[in-house]
């Protein structure tokens, strides 16, 4: 696919692509966020793109796997910090 139509059919699927963020995070800014990072792997993997395929379903794809992503990601980097006295939390059996 031509560099331009691909950048074309790209930013007209914006909106979508926004309302679609907006809908898996809640939050307009962290949708704001995974649309630039959505646009800018397509941007990047526009050679991987196979033309006649689903343009749209392939961008969504992108978008859907990077928020998976994200989300796995800060789960795992969840901590709990005890500020209490001698580690109070802590030393709190499993069952209390």
């Amino acid at each position: 696919m031509a560099t331009a139509n691909f950048q074309s059919r790209l930013m007209g699927l914006q909106a979508n692509l926004l309302n679609f963020a907006f809908m898996l995070t809640s939050n307009r800014d962290d949708a704001y966020d995974l649309l630039q990072d959505t646009t800018l792997k397509a941007l990047d993997n526009a050679d991987k793109y196979v033309e006649n395929t689903n343009f749209k379903g392939w961008v969504f794809t992108i978008m859907r796997n990077l928020f998976i992503n994200n989300y796995r990601r800060t789960a795992r980097a969840a901590t709990i910090v005890d500020t209490t006295d001698n580690l109070y939390h802590l030393n709190l059996s499993q069952d209390s």
